[in-house]
This record gives C-alpha cells, sequence and structure tokens, in this order.
C-alpha cells in the first residue's frame, strides 16, 4: 500500500498530535501537578518560617510583659479585693455610673490562679454605662465581664439599669510549711 504525499502528511500530524498528547498526558501534566504542589508546600513552609521567627524575635519582649503582668497583678485575695473594689469605685465615679451594690465572692480552687467574682449593679446614663463597660475592658488589672444585664426604664437610654458579674484573677499564696508537724511528732502528742 503506497501512500500518496498527502496522505503521508495526514498521518505524520496525526502521529505526532497522538503522541504530544501521550506526552502530555502521562509525562507533563504529572510533572506541572508535582511542580503546583511543592511549590505550594514551599509557601506553607516558608509562611511557618516566617511564624517561627516573629514568635522567636517576640520572646524577650512577651517574657518581660509576663514578668510585668506577675508583678503588677494581684497577689493574694485581700489585694485582689481592695484593689478591683477600689478600681470599680474610679471607674464609676470617671463614667458618672452611681453603684448601688459591689459584692465580692472567693471561688475555690486548687490551682494557681484563684478567682473572684464581683457582682456589681449600678445606674446611669447609657453613656456612662459605655464607658464603664469601657474602662473595664480596657483595664490593666486582670479583670473580665463574665455576663452582664442591661435594663432601661425610658427608650431614650436617659435611664439604664446594670447588673454584671466581673472576675478577677489573682495569685494563691502559699501556705508555709512550718506550721505542719512531722507525723512522728503528732503521734507523740497524742499519746
Amino acid at each position: 500500500m503506497v501512500l500518496s504525499k498527502r496522505e503521508r502528511i495526514i498521518l505524520i500530524v496525526t502521529l505526532a498530535c497522538v503522541g504530544l498528547f501521550v506526552v502530555n498526558k502521562f509525562l507533563v501534566e504529572p510533572v506541572q501537578t508535582k511542580l503546583d504542589e511543592l511549590e505550594a508546600q514551599r509557601q506553607q513552609l516558608l509562611g511557618d518560617l516566617n511564624e517561627g521567627d516573629l514568635l522567636i524575635g517576640n520572646h524577650r519582649r512577651m517574657q518581660e510583659k509576663w514578668k510585668a503582668m506577675l508583678y503588677d497583678g494581684l497577689r493574694n485575695d485581700m489585694e485582689a479585693e481592695s484593689r478591683v473594689l477600689g478600681a470599680l469605685r474610679e471607674w464609676s465615679s470617671a463614667a458618672r455610673l452611681a453603684l448601688s451594690s459591689i459584692k465580692p465572692e472567693r471561688v475555690s480552687s486548687d490551682r494557681g490562679l484563684q478567682e473572684m467574682i464581683f457582682t456589681v449593679a449600678g445606674r446611669g446614663t447609657l453613656d456612662s454605662v459605655a464607658r464603664f463597660l469601657w474602662q473595664i475592658e480596657t483595664s490593666a488589672l486582670p479583670v473580665k465581664i463574665k455576663d452582664m444585664q442591661l435594663g432601661s426604664s425610658s427608650e431614650s437610654g436617659d435611664s439604664m439599669s446594670l447588673q454584671l458579674h466581673l472576675s478577677a484573677l489573682y495569685l494563691q499564696t502559699q501556705k508555709k510549711q512550718s506550721d505542719t508537724k512531722q507525723p512522728e511528732a503528732k503521734d507523740e502528742e497524742i499519746l
């Protein structure tokens, strides 16, 4: 079977197209897919590396900030109660909010950090309530609002009532071991 010049050209072009299709399907596309996956993995690793560098760079600053927070923090229940009560009175007078009651309540825990809950009730304008809440949220003291109830006797916001539970954290003071006696000494005292 002898092919004409035209048929040979069509056969060569067809074989070339089929050959390019096979090369593309089984060689070029898998390699391109693998290169895309490697580039995505490279970008992820570069992001992780930058984040790690940032954390290492911030380590000293964060350590100093943590030490300052521990130093400036509330060291025992009496200090926590007095500082938070003083701050609440200061914030309410600055915001022109009339506090009707503040009730501290200690929550027992056997962890290093202890929690004290303050139940606060007061009345004022919407603006004074907003200022009071802003001062709590931006305070340097380790306090946060756990829950809050806000009521109004008028729609204009002239008279708002506020009741909130404020949580304050303080360090648990360690009791000295000098007061505890050895078990043998206790047995001797009993005899």
